[in-house]
């Protein structure tokens, strides 16, 4: 008997961790499509809504590693060793047939070396920015993973100019994602205004990211409606939690914001938009793919923002101008962030649609990039890593 069908025989059973939401829904594609090709494969370790559903066994609450920044992944730090320690005896108690942590460096990294340690085969999906800030941080990786999953184009030979098993697999939101969505069914879908610009508001899968950006987003369309008041704002919120924070702040103003609350839903809020104010990270990638104008805008912990300025070595924080090597949309950190500077921004956006046609040609060519039939991709070789 071969080892693919000794491995069909006996059902994997796989160890995975996401510690985010955009980690959930890589980790959802990836685990449809094992199952499409072992139907019997058991996922346990750490998971979001999307995994859960795909079948996924959660033994803890993935939003308590979701933890941004470096000052702010010191606070919590007993907290997050704990949960490891726990993870690590149950993933040495019971050895998976291999193991996959979905981006979340600083938590998967140090539980990925010590069952490989053990023998047990590690994946590591999601490249940590190595190639930014931290480079030392390769040995590291070199020691805790088999393999590497990358999403970006220039991540594969990076690490292989390391000696660092890597695979572009490509995004599995561009897989997704078609070449063009039109406004108007998203807008009918969510109830928005057909006779208004929408401007969408994006601040945060986290909730320090609430803390740094929700308030700064309110302020920023009470200053757009100053300048023009044919605008309709719509908010794209990760969960309940978020949603009962956001209202809150909004009782708290004086004006009454022409504003439309969305839950768990940022595909359509994007898809409707005329321009997008957003914090740094993935819903950028998930807006470029959407084609949609944006503003990025990120603040932090100070001393987090003082360490990451003599660390990071790359101009640009987000991927639209990382992937391509330009800045392709306006970045404001830190005390650039006002509202007066984002309204600016989002405005210029509004009133130069020239510009916006260009953006999109530009975003067109990196989004085929990253087709590559990631989950299927990721599946194949992970697939491959358990039957080696």
């Amino acid at each position: 008997m071969n080892e693919a069908l000794s491995a069909e025989a006996s059902g994997m059973r796989i160890g995975i961790v996401a510690g985010e939401i955009s980690g959930d829904k890589l980790g959802a594609g990836l685990i449809r499509a094992i199952q499409k090709r072992h139907p019997e494969t058991q996922f346990i370790g750490i998971a979001g809504p999307e995994m859960i559903e795909a079948g996924c066994q959660s033994l803890v609450e993935q939003e308590k590693l979701a933890v941004m920044g470096l000052v702010e992944i010191l606070s919590h730090f007993r907290e997050l060793y704990r949960i490891r320690s726990q993870l690590l005896s149950y993933f040495l108690d019971n050895p998976p047939d291999v193991f996959i942590g979905i981006d979340s460096p600083e938590f998967n990294l140090g539980l990925e070396e010590k069952l490989k340690l053990a023998g047990i085969k590690t994946v590591h999906y999601v490249s940590p920015q190595v190639w930014a800030w931290r480079e030392g941080r390769l040995a590291r990786i070199a020691r805790s993973t088999d393999l590497i999953l990358t999403v970006l184009p220039f991540e594969e030979d990076y690490y292989k100019k390391h000696h660092i098993p890597a695979c572009f697999i490509g995004h599995s939101l561009a897989d997704k994602i078609p070449d063009n969505v039109d406004k108007q069914p998203a807008r009918e879908k969510l109830n928005l205004p057909v006779d208004k610009k929408i401007i969408a508001l994006m601040p945060g899968s986290r909730s320090k990211e609430w803390h740094y950006h929700m308030q700064l987003f309110i302020q920023t369309a009470i200053w757009c409606m100053a300048q023009n008041e044919e605008l309709h704002f719509v908010v794209a919120l990760v969960n309940q939690k978020a949603r009962d924070k956001f209202e809150a702040l909004l009782q708290k103003i004086e004006i009454e914001l022409p504003i439309t609350l969305i839950q768990n839903n940022s595909y359509d809020t994007i898809s409707a938009a005329d321009a997008v104010l957003t914090v740094s990270g993935t819903a950028s990638l998930e807006i470029m793919l959407l084609k949609r104008p944006m503003v990025i805008a990120y603040r932090m912990a100070w001393l987090t923002y003082l360490i990451a300025q003599r660390l990071v070595k790359l101009p640009y924080i987000s991927l639209p101008n990382l992937l391509a090597n330009a800045e392709t949309v306006p970045e404001f950190i830190q005390d650039q962030a006002t509202p007066e500077r984002l309204g600016r921004a989002l405005l210029q956006w509004l009133e130069h649609p020239d510009k916006v046609k260009s953006l999109q040609t530009r975003f067109d060519v990196i989004h085929k990039q990253l087709r590559c039939n990631a989950s299927e991709q990721a599946a194949e070789a992970i697939i491959a890593i358990c039957n080696h």
